[in-house]
């Protein structure tokens, strides 16, 4: 691979998270039985006339100005042509020459630390196409028409990332964005935030790109990375062997991890758009740009780069806690009940206690089953010296299980911290006499015996001596104090 250098560019499709579709007003609910969320208009009825959904275009400006992009003041929709049996009119409504958001920009962090910026060419309204469904069909295919016309936002990037993993990050940034924005649910599952990856290769030091293939319909990261790999390294293997690659479109196997052949590559012209005849030009004003200019969030890097600077927290933590709204406003929760000067043992906290349980229940952070405020309750535990942050972990879990307060369960289970330092003192004094070969080898050079004899005075105490004066007395006494 050091011969040659990798070009991706990424079209994401965002489901934009109205209650009706773009053109009609069906409904846009997830789940429902096939094709009872069709309107005429979206089952191509001679005679209905599409309304635009003036949501969506607040929703698509709203994302433009969070990447700094230009909002096209008149914008036009194009009927792109193609046939297919869950494309009822024969073709979709989309955005081509003129679309509402043009070139803008976000800046992704790789895994080294460095930053990069990623151009977007553009974002463009435009509606979706219904659902072929194989399953359980025998010798023919269902069509679901549900899906038919719900509002996407497609964003489609500069050819600007040079891996798998740049892609995958850039990925995850306009994830995150949409998410913080509140124009996109961002489920994957669901179908609410998929991708179209374009690859190729070229001689490392060429100016030219390679014959790209396009990948269709990603819905995790980690499909993107692994796709994006495998076709990588078909493409090489193609080239080097003197063949060359022909421009299609492909899919990606999951179950064999690999992509396979699809259909030619249409071009522009292959889709015949013109302009469409039934919906007049988008007239957007100035005053409405910046009326939804005024309802934009703290985007993710401003609200990481707040808490970098105001929590002293590391790029990476404060990058993290960021990654979402309900993250964040979670842990700057737990800052508000436990004191800011304690903002890192909170952000540790969060990241690791909670984090863990979350992803070992399979919750989400909203339905996280310590609230931020009782977490918060146990950490003024551990810095108050009440409790070890070993035993704050099992509280923590008793917490997660039974609902209750750090300091109920802290009661009831006998678990304060012994800060008495002559009861400290007078079990050390009990382990040393218990173990004199120890305390000889240990006093003949054996360092390593100290953490011997913490876990001996540890296990006498049931783990509730207190550490600092624990290592204090235990040092002076094993000195021969």
């Amino acid at each position: 691979m050091s011969d040659w250098e990798v070009v991706i560019g990424l079209e994401i499709h965002a489901q934009l998270a109205t209650r009706s579709k773009i053109f009609s007003g069906a409904a846009t609910a997830y789940g429902a039985p096939p094709n009872s969320q069709a309107s005429l208009v979206d089952l191509a009825y001679p005679g209905v006339l599409p309304v635009l959904n003036a949501e969506a275009v607040r929703m698509a400006v709203k994302f433009g100005l969070a990447i700094g992009a230009q909002i096209a003041e008149r914008s036009i929709f194009a009927r792109k042509n193609y046939f297919y049996p869950d494309l009822p009119k024969g073709y979709q409504i989309s955005q081509y020459e003129q679309p509402v958001v043009g070139r803008g920009a976000i800046d992704i962090v790789l895994d080294d630390g460095v930053r990069k910026t990623v151009g977007i060419t553009r974002a463009h309204l435009e509606e979706d196409a219904g659902k072929s469904l194989h399953e359980g069909l025998a010798h023919a295919s269902g069509i679901d028409l549900n899906r038919a016309g719900t509002p996407l936002l497609e964003i489609v990037s500069e050819p600007d990332m040079r891996s798998a993993k740049e892609a995958v990050a850039y990925m995850k940034k306009l994830h995150t964005l949409v998410r913080y924005l509140e124009i996109c649910d961002g489920n994957m599952q669901e179908g609410s935030f998929r991708c179209d990856a374009n690859v190729s290769v070229r001689p490392r030091g060429r100016e030219k790109f390679g014959t790209r293939a396009e990948i269709k319909n990603l819905n995790s990261f980690r499909f993107v990375e692994k796709a994006i790999h495998y076709e990588v390294a078909r493409q090489v293997e193609l080239l080097e062997s003197g063949g060359h690659v022909i421009q299609e479109t492909r899919l990606y196997d999951s179950d064999k991890d690999e992509t396979r052949s699809m259909r030619s590559k249409e071009e522009a012209n292959d889709y015949r758009y013109f302009p469409d005849p039934d919906l007049l030009p988008l007239q957007i004003g100035r005053e409405f740009i910046e009326s939804v200019r005024a309802t934009l969030p703290e985007l993710p890097d401003q609200k990481a780069a707040r808490f970098a600077a105001g929590f002293e927290l590391s790029a990476y933590d404060a990058g993290v806690l960021s990654a979402s709204r309900e993250l964040g406003a979670y842990f700057e929760a737990v800052v508000d009940a436990v004191g800011a000067p304690h903002a890192k043992l909170a952000a540790n906290w969060v990241m690791g206690e909670l984090s863990s349980a979350l992803n070992r229940d399979s919750l989400e952070i909203r339905d996280a089953r310590v609230d931020p405020r009782a977490l918060g309750g146990l950490l003024q535990r551990i810095v108050d010296a009440t409790i070890s942050g070993k035993i704050a972990k099992d509280v923590f879990e008793a917490m997660w299980s039974e609902g209750q307060d750090a300091d109920a369960i802290i009661a009831a289970k006998g678990l304060r911290q012994i800060t008495d330092t002559g009861a400290i003192a007078a079990v050390i004094d009990a382990v040393i006499a218990a173990n004199p070969k120890q305390l000889a080898d240990y006093r003949a050079g054996k360092d390593k015996l100290f953490g011997f004899f913490i876990g001996q005075v540890m296990k006498a105490t049931e783990g509730k001596a207190n550490p600092a004066q624990l290592n204090e007395l235990l040092r002076a006494k094993l000195g021969g104090a």
